[in-house]
């Protein structure tokens, strides 16, 4: 009697859990292998259809990315899908993403989980769709660059919580993020316009598209400790980056810890501190004419800097390292290695010096930017009144520069080649320019409007 009443049990949950398409470990799918009910379409004009329990999405002419949306919103979850892409297209998946009449007339807007079959392979990566672009190239992931295999079904995982997104795709980690932009927002299956009507009639393929909202601790993956953490947080650090010896240069409220370059306060008037960001405040467009770079009180040797900066158009400042504010007490600026800072297309400044090398992101006056991170990639700028990230990578004399995530020169600060480019520019005159074993980190004063905010180093 016991086996047979267990046995209705058995069967009364069997049919329950198909009937609801949940089960005891809360997992429920989003997709029930044969219509597209629960989701709606949303931007271009691109073909989903249902075929053998997958969702195929088909390429058209002149239209914009499509994506297939789902009808709920989520916010806290663990997702999983498998994909299949031809090797020309480009898709993602939005997570936390939406689409308001207020914003760009109802553009699908939020963050992607890149699907990259191309060799720049960005694969798991987190792209901001039509707001702020790249967050989280793989750039500094080799691991996850590899992650993703053209020609095959390939299986994704995305933990967004609290305000965490982390990837993997078929089971190697490839993203650690941390913003608080969104909270929540439903899920999208993009296909991608195409540039060429040789792709017409190209497909995506989904399947077995699950999520789960609740309990969510038990589930989590561990972090894989090679695969850095980005923040894009304002103004503070996440418990890792506080391990790992971070500290903020810029605390969105204060100056305290700097003074003018050449000065020993802070300026009286021209830099302002307000809704979290540090300005320098336009005067004439000359160089430390107005109130004057300011420099931190603390030296620097072998460090990691990161930075947010917004220029105005037409605008030119730098972040400059290995400072020595006792080189040049007269008109101009203090002397270091300079991370330029400029409006390549309005500044004049661009198009002076040799090959490019006082654009925005050059080791000013002796080297270019470029794409390293993709051959025939160039330089990532987001442009004008965005927010765009420099970091700056010092040790051992190695010397990295990067801009929103990418990194665009390199060059060893005790090697003859340097030695080379500084006796041909205009530091030629400061002995041992940029060889010095610490100095300042400096905020350039270039008569021009600029931004800055989650000013952090750390030391290495």
């Amino acid at each position: 009697m016991k086996q047979k009443i267990f046995y209705q049990l058995a069967v009364f949950q069997i049919l329950f859990t198909g009937l609801t398409g949940q089960n005891n470990d809360g997992w429920k799918p989003l997709f029930d292998g044969v219509s597209l009910d629960g989701w709606n379409q949303k931007g271009g004009q691109a073909i989903y259809e249902v075929n053998d329990k997958m969702i195929v999405g088909k390429t058209v002419a002149n239209s914009p990315n499509s994506f297939l949306c789902s009808n709920e919103t989520y916010s806290d979850f663990i997702l999983e899908y498998e994909v299949f892409v031809d090797a020309e297209l480009n898709s993602g998946v939005q997570i936390r993403s939406n689409s308001f009449e207020n914003y760009r007339n109802g553009r699908v807007h939020g963050y992607q989980v890149e699907v990259d079959p191309t060799p720049r392979a960005f694969t798991g990566g987190i792209y901001d769709e039509s707001r702020r672009g790249w967050i989280y190239p793989l750039s500094r992931n080799e691991k996850g660059l590899a992650a993703f295999k053209n020609g095959m079904w390939n299986h994704f995982r995305v933990e967004a919580v609290g305000n965490t997104i982390r990837t993997w795709v078929n089971g190697i980690m490839c993203v650690n993020l941390v913003d608080e932009l969104t909270d929540s927002g439903f899920i999208g299956l993009q296909v991608h316009s195409i540039y060429s009507p040789e792709l017409v009639g190209r497909i995506v393929k989904w399947r077995n598209i699950r999520i789960k909202t609740k309990n969510l601790g038990i589930d989590r993956k561990s972090v894989d400790p090679q695969v850095d953490e980005i923040s894009f947080l304002n103004n503070k650090l996440t418990e890792i980056e506080k391990r790992k010896g971070w500290r903020l240069l810029f605390d969105g409220q204060s100056m305290k810890g700097w003074r003018g370059a050449k000065l020993n306060h802070f300026p009286k008037k021209g830099w302002q501190v307000k809704k979290g960001e540090l300005t320098v405040i336009a005067t004439d467009g000359g160089e430390s004419t107005g109130p004057g770079d300011i420099i931190t009180k603390d030296l620097f040797s072998d460090f990691e800097l990161v930075l947010d900066f917004n220029i105005t158009e037409g605008a030119n400042s730098g972040i400059k390292y290995f400072v020595d504010p006792e080189l040049n007490k007269a008109v101009g600026s203090a002397i270091g290695c300079e991370f330029q800072i400029l409006d390549d297309k309005k500044h004049p400044d661009a198009k002076k010096g040799i090959a490019g090398n006082r654009t925005v992101g050059s080791l000013y006056d002796l080297m270019a930017a470029e794409g390293l991170t993709i051959a025939g990639r160039g330089k990532q700028f987001k442009g004008v009144g965005a927010w765009n990230r420099a970091r700056i990578v010092s040790k051992n004399g190695h010397v990295e520069h990067w801009l929103n995530g990418e990194k665009v020169l390199e060059y060893d600060r005790f090697s003859q080649m340097f030695r080379a480019l500084v006796s041909g520019s205009k530091y030629a005159k400061w002995p041992d320019f940029g060889q010095w074993p610490k100095g300042h980190i400096l905020l350039q004063d270039h008569g021009d409007t600029v931004h800055f905010r989650n000013i952090k180093i750390r030391e290495l």
